[in-house]
């Protein structure tokens, strides 16, 4: 009696799967050229940013530097605030146990506190030299 049941629920199961999947074929053709257009479109607002920085500096290479150094500020955000977390983990629930990790977490805290604050105002220190140092 258990047997049948559970043949009848994988068979259902492997069933649900094959249908699932065929729509998720179908599905995933239809976006694919929606998501072409939009990496299209995402790449011409980059170039345009970029051209933008470039008008901005005078120059090329201060264009691109200064490029690259907003979407260090924009990323470093997230990243070092999953680093403070990852280290607080390290220093408040796994330090109770384990002292070093206590100090691993305290360490790993304070380096991502001070890259985001490098990270953020690189830029500005970049904008500023840039300006008024080239004159």
């Amino acid at each position: 009696m258990k047997k049948t049941i559970v043949m009848t629920i994988a068979i259902i199961s492997i069933f649900i799967a094959i249908m699932a999947s065929n729509n998720i074929v179908q599905a995933s053709t239809e976006t694919e050229e929606d998501t072409k257009s939009e990496i299209v479109e995402l790449k011409n607002e980059q170039v345009k940013t970029l051209e933008q920085y470039e008008e901005k500096y005078g120059s090329k290479s201060y264009g691109l530097t200064a490029y690259i150094l907003h979407l260090v500020q924009v990323f470093s955000i997230p990243l070092c605030f999953l680093g403070i977390v990852i280290g607080g983990v390290r220093q408040y629930i796994l330090g109770i146990r384990h002292l070093e990790s206590a100090e691993k977490g305290l360490g790993l805290m304070v380096t991502f506190v001070t890259l985001a604050v490098i990270c953020q105002v690189l830029p500005l220190v970049f904008a500023v030299v840039a300006k008024f140092g080239r004159e």
